[in-house]
Order: C-alpha cells, then structure tokens, then sequence
C-alpha cells in the first residue's frame, strides 16, 4: 500500500512539472494540428450549386417546370414595379447600374466579362420567362443566381421593372 502511495505521490509530481513544463514551451513549440478545415474541398462562393432536391415545390409554389420558360403570372402595376425598383437598387445596380445599362460602380472592376445591358434589343427581346430563368439560375460564370436572395413574387417584380428600361440613344 505504501509503494502504491508513492508511486502516485512521484506521478501526481511529474505530472505537475510536465504541465508546467508546457505552460513554458506553449509559445515556443508550435504544433500544427491537423484540422478538418484543411483537408476538406474548398468551393468559391456559388459554384457547384446543390440541384433541389426530385419532386420537391418551392415553399413560395413552383416557379418553372424541368426549365421551361414560365409565364409572367404577376402584372406590371405600380405595386410591382414599385417593388421592382427597390430591388433591383439592391441586388442589380452595383453592376448594371441605375439606369440597367451596365455601368454601375463594381463593372470597372469586372476583367473578364461585363455586365449586359438590360436595355439593349437582345436583353428587352427576351421573354419574360427566359429573363426569369436568367434571374433566377444566373448566368455560368458571369451573374450570380438570385433564387436564394428574392423569392418567386420578388423576382417577377424585378423582371417587371427591367421592362420599364428603354434603350439608351
């Protein structure tokens, strides 16, 4: 009994110097863990979007079938187009600018691709269903999607207000 009190007694002290031992060498040995942040595939911001999941509805109704370009269900009055504007004030016009012409403040900075000019005959020829799909999925590279930051409703709205744009002289 006495041996196995003083085997204690001498562990409990070592063990003692040993954490004080490392208090003192924290700084000085640096030890590089390895973390699971390190090892794991790294995606840039929007790419390799997860596709919704089969048979699933959107909680605000479903907006497009496999793709198809959907029917504008939402009339341009001035509640939507209200609407419209502050929206895309938000989420548009730092890149297509105020007037959708492709100016905006973050367009200089863009190297590889500019953004569309919404008032062009191409953009303003467009339905308004494939304008949605544009708006909704982006474009592969160049836009982001805009499905997670508007809803269905919201992004009808903005596609509204982008058909008030008249082509700049």
């Amino acid at each position: 009994m006495r041996l196995l009190r003083q085997l204690f007694v001498v562990s409990a002290v070592l063990a003692v110097l040993f954490g004080v031992l490392m208090l003192f060498t924290y700084d000085i040995i640096k030890m590089d863990w390895v973390s699971f942040m390190e090892i794991q595939p790294s995606y840039k911001p929007m790419e390799h979007p997860l596709p919704p999941p089969s048979r699933s509805i959107p909680v605000e109704g479903p907006a497009s079938i496999s793709g198809l370009p959907p029917d504008n269900p939402v009339t341009a009055d001035e509640i939507s187009l209200g609407r419209g504007a502050e929206l895309f004030a938000i989420h548009c016009k730092m890149c297509h600018g105020a007037t959708g012409v492709g100016n905006g403040p973050i367009a200089a900075f863009l190297l590889t691709t500019k953004p569309g000019d919404l008032t062009s005959a191409k953009v303003q020829e467009k339905s308004d269903g494939a304008l949605f799909l544009v708006v909704s999925n982006g474009l592969p590279g160049t836009m982001p999607s805009l499905n997670e930051n508007l809803t269905v409703r919201e992004r009808w709205d903005v596609i509204n207000y982008i058909r008030t744009f008249q082509a700049s002289p």
